[in-house]
């Protein structure tokens, strides 16, 4: 099993003509994610890599049976391509654009709320569930050189640190169930907290590993949940940026959301507290891998 996407998840891509949508969609393809159609206003009846392209969702999801929509769309643009994929029904978005403007933002979500739709993003790398499909950027053109199947779930506010942490368990001969790339922007849609209950609710999910960074409650929001003993899996944390500690305040740092407004917000904080509410939390990669390899019985993989 795995969480969100399968091998049976249908995916529609908005703004598959562009470079980017048209180049992941590329890659996805190949990697065997069953995107059947794509969407573009005024480019309708056109094929990107044999996938028909239709000018609205509503007229996409009318011919093709649909389970999610990957977002490639100019942040002056999302709040009306998503409310139109939420309006036709779908009930997975993964939402690839960054910067979106917050009000716009906070509208998506209560709208997506309100209609039981799931959002991965804003400003998302994607998410994988390996040797299954990918959505996203995520693993790049190989994405078997990072992510292999195996029983640790793994959700990362960080693109790139996604592919490093589960690179680092493939070198330990363990893998993924599923990884998320949960995204950057001040608001997302699922939180850090709903991702490790979804890898809680998996039965084929030993472990979850998150990797976290100053700004944002969504470490708080795991905190509180282990403290309340909502998991009997282990949670194994990586937070980074305390360097961010010696700049003033106010001040982003990578992702739009790294940004301490007050003591909590800190990457050292964040790790205090996480401990405190029985996280496993560790300095880095080799000290994961180690952590992760003597608590948890997960079969091996084979190392490619």
């Amino acid at each position: 099993m795995s969480i969100l996407v399968n091998a049976n998840t249908r995916v529609l891509v908005q703004g598959i003509t562009g470079f980017q949508g048209r180049m992941d969609t590329e890659y996805s393809l190949a990697y065997g994610t069953k995107i059947v159609c794509g969407v573009t206003p005024g480019r309708g009846g056109e094929r990107v890599h044999n996938v028909p392209t239709f000018n609205t969702v509503r007229s996409a999801v009318s011919a093709v049976p649909v389970d999610a929509s990957l977002l490639y769309v100019p942040a002056t643009a999302l709040r009306d391509a998503a409310l139109e994929a939420i309006d036709a029904g779908i009930k997975l978005m993964v939402a690839t654009t960054e910067n979106v403007p917050r009000h716009d933002a906070a509208l998506i979500v209560a709208e997506a709320q309100r209609n039981g739709v799931s959002i991965i993003g804003f400003n998302t790398n994607g998410i994988i569930t390996p040797g299954e499909c990918k959505l996203g950027g995520i693993g790049g053109d190989h994405p078997e050189r990072s992510y292999v199947p195996g029983r640790i779930g793994v959700c990362s506010r960080s693109g790139g640190m996604s592919a490093e942490i589960s690179w680092t368990l493939k070198k330990a001969g363990l893998g993924v169930s599923t990884c998320v790339s949960m995204g950057g922007d001040p608001i997302t849609g699922l939180m850090m907290i709903d991702y490790l209950r979804l890898f809680e609710s998996d039965p084929a999910t030993d472990a979850m590993v998150i990797f976290g960074e100053p700004g944002s409650a969504h470490e708080q929001g795991v905190a509180s949940a282990l403290a309340a003993g909502e998991f009997r899996k282990p949670v194994f944390a990586i937070i980074a940026g305390a360097f961010q500690e010696s700049y003033p305040k106010g001040v982003s740092f990578g992702h739009v959301a790294a940004m301490i407004a007050d003591e909590a917000d800190t990457a050292t904080a964040k790790r205090r507290l996480l401990a405190d509410s029985g996280a496993i939390v560790v300095d880095g990669l080799d000290a994961l891998a180690l952590a992760v390899r003597q608590r948890v019985n997960a079969p091996s993989v084979a190392a490619r």
